[in-house]
């Protein structure tokens, strides 16, 4: 059976964290989310398939406009896919992205990392956790440098544009979809790309914002 990758969400303290692990099967894996200590399903719309954190975080009104930058050390070749990822989500609502410099203040902060790196959710290395993001308004979007991302699809490596771009989904406040199509489907497999937004991607976005 191939490896997938599933996105397990998390919340500690009030904050939303969003983590993308390994495992092998041939159905998706469904993650329970922690809300300090207390366990429950993400909620899904009975009509819509799409699904917001507990709570329905999101940027406020003032932050149409987000800034991003990426930290020290992230790979040149690393930038444009993420931008890329920035304007699918751009051409369907209202917010922008706008790239500032590293040592700028910005809404969205974008680098890779290993191990224990200073959030208090540490990496584990090859084969592991894939990369986590924080959901608004808090904006730290890490991937883990230990495994093996590329640009398009090869084998046994994964796509830094699709997972971007469900990783900015999370950042501006979706939960998990289950459209299988969707960006914001709970797993993807090494090998694939998976960047172009579906309708429910697009409807859960325009439904938290009122866009």
């Amino acid at each position: 059976m191939a490896s997938s990758k599933a996105f397990k969400t998390t919340l500690f303290l009030g904050v939303v964290l969003v983590v993308l692990s390994l495992f092998t099967g041939s159905e998706g894996c469904w993650a329970e989310e922690s809300y300090n200590k207390t366990q429950h399903r993400i909620k899904f719309h009975k009509v819509s398939r799409y699904s917001f954190f507990q709570g329905s975080p999101k940027w406020p009104p003032s932050k149409r406009n987000l800034t991003y930058k990426f930290l020290t050390g992230f790979p040149t070749n690393g930038k444009p896919p993420v931008a890329s990822a920035c304007g699918r989500w751009a051409a369907v609502t209202q917010f922008t992205f706008t790239e500032v410099p590293s040592s700028a203040p910005a809404d969205i902060t974008i680098t890779f990392a290993r191990l224990s790196h200073g959030d208090g959710y540490p990496f584990d290395g090859p084969g592991g956790t894939l990369a986590h993001a924080f959901a608004p308004t808090d904006g730290r979007l890490h991937f883990d440098a230990d495994d093996s991302y590329v640009i398009g699809a090869a084998p046994n490596a994964f796509d830094l544009e699709s997972v971007a771009v469900h990783e900015m989904g999370h950042i501006l406040g979706l939960g998990h979809s289950n459209v299988v199509q969707a960006i914001m489907y709970p797993s993807i497999s090494s090998g694939t790309v998976k960047k172009e937004l579906q309708a429910d991607d697009i409807n859960g976005i325009k439904a938290l914002y009122g866009f």
